[in-house]
């Protein structure tokens, strides 16, 4: 690496790297987590750096924190996925929709269109209620840290999360009626 190459690498971490973590940690749960996506942020610039020049270094380094805090939260809700269940009687648990214990292309395909109607549905929420449903179910906070972080009260927060669930079972489950019968 030249030094060239290195002084701006430097020059970045010190005019983004405060601003970078901020936006990080108010997407995630945990400091670890916000700093391991951080990490990885750096990591991917310094080798990008080198191979070509970034005409807007912030606004790169802003778009690849954020799909890495995506890649993080697709990460946790698969783990999810193996441990979710039905909320009562009338509801499809998610674990049902896919296969988890076969690795086939088929499956793999299944999951790859799953975790794109999933993410598509995510998108399609309002800002509150998607970033409310990504904290509670996805980061494990509980609507009294929400309520703390944002200043809502509980009860608007619990209504948003249920209108996003409501949002998100009305759009997978078509596509879980698709599988099953599959």
């Amino acid at each position: 690496m030249s030094q060239r190459t290195e002084s701006h690498i430097i020059q970045t971490i010190k005019k983004y790297g405060k601003g970078l973590l901020s936006f990080i940690r108010s997407r995630v749960k945990s400091d670890a987590d916000a700093e391991d996506i951080l990490q990885d942020v750096w990591y991917q610039f310094s080798a990008v750096v080198n191979a070509e020049p970034i005409e807007q270094t912030g606004a790169w380094l802003f778009k690849v924190a954020r799909n890495k805090i995506i890649d993080s939260h697709k990460k946790k809700s698969e783990q999810l996925l193996d441990e979710s269940g039905a909320d009562d009687e009338d509801d499809y648990a998610f674990k049902d929709l896919l296969p988890i214990e076969s690795s086939t292309p088929e499956t793999e395909y299944l999951r790859t269109i799953f975790w794109k109607q999933f993410f598509a549905a995510l998108e399609e929420l309002p800002e509150e209620q998607r970033q409310v449903f990504l904290w509670y179910e996805l980061e494990g906070l509980s609507f009294a840290d929400i309520a703390e972080l944002t200043g809502e009260k509980t009860a608007t927060l619990i209504s948003r999360k249920r209108y996003a669930v409501l949002h998100l079972r009305s759009r997978l489950r078509t596509l879980h009626d698709e599988i099953l019968i599959y």
